[in-house]
């Protein structure tokens, strides 16, 4: 990260969602097309000791299909990540600092995996309850209904018993 920083160019890619395992196995009728869009920028800023911090500037965006909670048709979802994190020496810093500090922090690891903090922000961003505006399918709701009015056709009515004990004793 530090010599991206140095450099001062961003990281622009496109990565196939079929990329991120976990992200893909969250959605519905992923086409091979389907890629996430996304941006890394580092840079030095001046920090509380005598060398610089790291920082990083991660943005990204896909439409990810998901399943709508009303209709269960497919729905697509906008993702978007703007984020910020800084470089920390060690877990014990971020550990310590974590707190106090309003950015997200990151450990300074020689195998930095930034596809991974990049699929862990995506799946952070999902929506609880994925829905459309207005679903192209007016979702049924009668299902649970009918099977009640099944059953209590079915079943005797309980009074008449009684209404039976009561002719039987005037």
């Amino acid at each position: 990260m530090p010599a991206l920083a140095q450099e001062g160019r961003p990281l622009i890619e496109i990565t196939p969602l079929q990329d991120m395992e976990r992200l893909a196995q969250e959605a519905q009728g992923l086409t091979h097309d389907a890629a996430v869009s996304w941006q890394a920028k580092a840079e030095l800023r001046p920090g509380s000791g005598a060398e610089p911090d790291v920082w990083l500037h991660l943005q990204a965006s896909v439409l990810f299909p998901l399943i709508c909670q009303r209709c269960m048709g497919v729905v697509t979802v906008p993702l978007e990540i703007d984020q910020w994190y800084r470089f920390v020496a060690t877990e014990a810093i971020a550990m310590e600092q974590d707190d106090d500090s309003e950015e997200d922090l990151l450990v300074m690891a020689p195998q930095f995996d930034l596809l991974a903090v990049l699929e862990d922000e995506l799946l952070m961003a999902l929506p609880l309850v994925p829905m459309h505006d207005e679903c192209p399918v007016a979702p049924v709701l009668q299902a649970g209904e009918d099977e009640l009015a099944d059953e209590a056709s079915e079943k005797p009515n309980p009074f008449a018993l009684l209404s039976q004990l009561k002719k039987n004793n005037s």
